[in-house]
């Protein structure tokens, strides 16, 4: 059974900056595309970045050159990074696994195989 434990969630001003982590566990770490995304209140789930099991990755236009994905394959722990935080970057923040390519996951959430329980970021001053 696969589980994605998030942490790193918190309440954070604007410029701000907050570390995400998701560790996994229950499957073949080499064999996943891992993802980060976002849900703001009312609205739908997003990808923000997306990581291949050979490091790969992709961002959405709205994080690019302040969100930076990185994973660890000794701790099978995936992390992102999220420096020059907005008030739109507020929302619950779920790691996600699947085996799709990076770019394809990222863009369709029907090719996430499996979901963390999400962690609450909010910006705001």
């Amino acid at each position: 059974q696969v589980q994605l434990v998030e942490s790193g969630g918190g309440l954070v001003q604007p410029g701000g900056s907050l570390r995400l982590s998701c560790a996994a566990s229950g499957l073949t770490w080499d064999y996943y595309t891992i993802g980060w995304f976002h849900q703001a209140p009312g609205k739908e789930r997003e990808g923000v970045s997306c990581i291949s099991s050979d490091g790969r990755f992709t961002y959405a236009d709205s994080v690019r050159g302040r969100f930076t994905i990185s994973r660890d394959n000794a701790k099978n722990t995936t992390y992102l990074q999220m420096n020059s935080l907005k008030p739109e970057d507020t929302g619950v923040y779920y790691c996600a696994a699947g085996m799709a390519p990076f770019q394809a996951m990222c863009a369709i959430t029907l090719f996430v195989r499996s979901w963390g329980q999400g962690t609450q970021v909010t910006v705001s001053s």
